[in-house]
């Protein structure tokens, strides 16, 4: 049994490794975006507020600042939480997938579970300014969810982002078939279409 942790890999390793495919069109991700989502009044001003400070300092931020003065706050306005689900950070993920032993510390992550996380449900990578050095942000969070995708254990489809400074990427990960939607950019009217995306999550994950 070989050991690898979600930093070790890019999109090609994790391909070869177990026979992944990024796939160009997906039903899901359409289904995702077009999703009917509602933003009341609270939400949009909460939403433009953290803009404004993201537009002002967000490519300066550090990892931690970016999580904490930005990602969280938006996803927490989507209510994500109650006492079936809820979003937890900087939560240790591990199982065996084909011949690995795969593990790591997921950014952030929706599972089932109000306390502790249960089943994972939706993980996050993030990463402060770029990807120089600090590996691929997307096979990372790929990993992750190839993890999340070995303990649902009901073959549906895991749901994902990750966020490299202001722009954001969302993935789904079905069966060995990958798809990793447009870049959509946080500092602009973008925003409010992320916001629908991580809102439409707890409809997803509830249906």
């Amino acid at each position: 049994m070989k050991t690898a942790t979600f930093r070790e890999w890019t999109l090609t390793t994790l391909d070869k490794a177990f026979g992944l495919r990024q796939i160009w069109e997906c039903s899901l991700m359409k289904k995702w975006v077009n999703q009917e989502i509602e933003i009341d009044d609270f939400e949009k001003k909460s939403l433009i507020n953290l803009q404004k400070s993201l537009i002002r300092g967000g490519r300066a931020w550090n990892e931690v600042e970016l999580e904490n003065k930005f990602i969280t706050p938006v996803i927490m306005t989507a209510n994500i939480d109650d006492e079936q689900m809820g979003y937890f950070l900087e939560r240790r993920l591990s199982s065996i997938v084909g011949d690995y032993e795969l593990s790591g510390i997921v950014d952030g992550l929706i599972a089932t579970g109000f306390r502790e996380p249960n089943i994972p449900l939706f993980c996050l990578h993030k990463y402060k300014r770029s990807i120089d050095n600090q590996g691929s942000p997307d096979a990372q969070v790929l990993a992750a969810m190839l993890v999340a995708k070995e303990q649902n254990n009901n073959k549906k489809a895991i749901y994902g982002v990750f966020v490299v400074s202001l722009d954001w990427n969302f993935i789904i990960l079905n069966g060995s078939e990958y798809f990793i939607s447009k870049t959509y950019h946080a500092d602009d009217e973008e925003i409010f279409a992320i916001f629908k995306m991580i809102k439409a999550l707890k409809q997803i994950i509830e249906n």
